[in-house]
């Protein structure tokens, strides 16, 4: 007799794990299936050996990224031995991008994409039935916006809004477009309600999420008058947003930015290049002049922020020269820290189509290695101007190195760890910076 007949519904009691990898936005994405999934009857289990459904939310940004996943799959076959009838799904990017390899995977018994969540009961259905599960069709109108996610971060105090799926921008280097689709913006009232909820349940900093925020449109509220909508909910609220695009990063955001003091002092602006040539080969449709006009902008509207980015070391064809020029418009930026990899050719993009991969791996290292080198320097002398300066800091949690400290962040997004004492996560504490490394800053309660 199959047991698996014997449910009553698809997801009744049945006990499913999410596994999340790479960006913010999968992570709120993997929030939108669980709340999908409980609507069902699913059960979330956080010990995947208890778990009777398997789902890898994922990510093909880089080459590594997908390598992990094939890896993990291989973990699974033990899993897979020891609980017959056990679903693994695959989701998210990278079942869009290799539905038909991962459909030929013996392991693999549901593929879904970004756009077809909705559909995963249904598919996990299937894969019951012993059928294999699929849908990576993208849509032009899905942004699952009156679903309320299940916030999977348990520190209850910080959270992911998703604001809009997909991307219009093709840059030459990413499979976003591809793998999301088209650009479309979610009702702004949906956001607000989803942020109100949010805040009314204890939370006390959300984080607005997109490919391009700056590009967001909602009939006349463009995404300088979301912020606002959003930053009005309460003035005990923090406001974060990731990730902006240089061309579309405009003086009136900056100005609603400079307005609100709970809107955090942080803009995460990628610039992947400080060469001209390699920006216009990249598709990024800015140079290195206006992204400087840009950063000289935000430092005229918000003088205390912060400015981080990402870059990409030996893109098609960059020469020595290029690469100099990265490494002087971090400077002249002074990055407060960045994200920094070493360019991966993703199949199907136009730069893999039309572009010579022609810099070699020992040259993206080393010229990776000179960026990394640089930025730890960069992000020490930002953090040693901390220092005797005072911040106040939103607690997100006990610091990993010992239970008698916590740790909080600074409007900028900088972490400081001070003394425990009578502090509980959630709280705004004001401090004092008393030292500081690349990457943390230490602090004092100031009485």
């Amino acid at each position: 007799m199959n047991i698996n007949n014997l449910r009553p519904a698809v997801g009744a009691g049945c006990k499913v794990h999410i596994e999340t990898y790479g960006c913010q936005m999968n992570f709120a994405d993997s929030e939108v299936v669980l709340a999908i999934l409980q609507k069902e009857g699913y059960i979330y289990t956080e010990d995947i050996a208890q778990a009777e459904v398997i789902l890898v939310n994922t990510c093909s940004i880089r080459d590594n990224a997908e390598q992990r996943i094939w890896g993990r799959l291989n973990e699974f076959r033990r899993y897979k031995r020891a609980r017959k009838g056990l679903i693994v799904g695959i989701i998210g990017c990278m079942a869009e991008r290799l539905k038909e390899r991962l459909l030929d995977e013996e392991m693999v018994n549901v593929v879904a994409g970004p756009d077809a969540f909705r559909d995963l009961p249904h598919l996990i259905r299937m894969a019951r039935e012993g059928q294999k599960g699929i849908n990576t069709k993208l849509s032009r109108e899905e942004t699952y916006a009156e679903i309320s996610p299940v916030r999977l971060d348990k520190n209850g105090v910080t959270a992911f809004v998703s604001i809009m799926r997909g991307c219009n921008n093709m840059c030459a280097y990413c499979v976003v477009p591809y793998t999301r689709g088209a650009e479309r913006s979610r009702d702004w009232q949906t956001i607000v309600h989803e942020v109100e909820e949010l805040f009314a349940a204890g939370y006390r900093e959300v984080t607005l999420l997109g490919q391009n925020v700056n590009s967001y449109k909602c009939g006349e509220v463009g995404f300088p008058e979301l912020m606002a909508k959003v930053a009005e909910v309460s003035p005990l609220l923090r406001v974060r947003f990731s990730t902006s695009h240089p061309k579309d990063m405009s003086d009136e955001l900056l100005q609603v930015i400079a307005a609100y003091p709970n809107i955090c002092r942080a803009i995460h602006l990628p610039a992947q290049s400080g060469s001209s040539r390699m920006l216009a080969l990249m598709n990024r449709k800015y140079t290195r002049e206006w992204y400087l006009g840009r950063i000289e902008a935000i430092r005229k509207y918000i003088p205390d922020c912060a400015i981080t980015t990402d870059l990409i070391a030996g893109f098609c064809t960059e020469t020595e020269e290029d690469h100099q020029m990265t490494l002087s418009l971090m400077r002249e930026v002074g990055y407060a820290s960045a994200f920094m990899f070493h360019y991966s050719e993703r199949p199907n993009t136009y730069s893999a189509r039309h572009l010579a991969d022609d810099v070699s791996p020992e040259e993206k290292i080393r010229r990776l290695n000179e960026i990394i080198a640089l930025q730890n320097e960069l992000s020490l002398e930002s953090n040693r101007r901390d220092v005797g300066g005072e911040f106040e800091i939103l607690l997100e949690g006990t610091s990993k190195r010992s239970d008698d400290k916590m740790f909080g962040r600074t409007s900028q997004n900088k972490v400081v760890i001070i003394d425990r004492r009578y502090h509980r996560v959630g709280d705004y504490v004001r401090v004092r910076v008393t030292d500081c490394s690349s990457a943390t800053l230490m602090g004092q309660e100031i009485e």
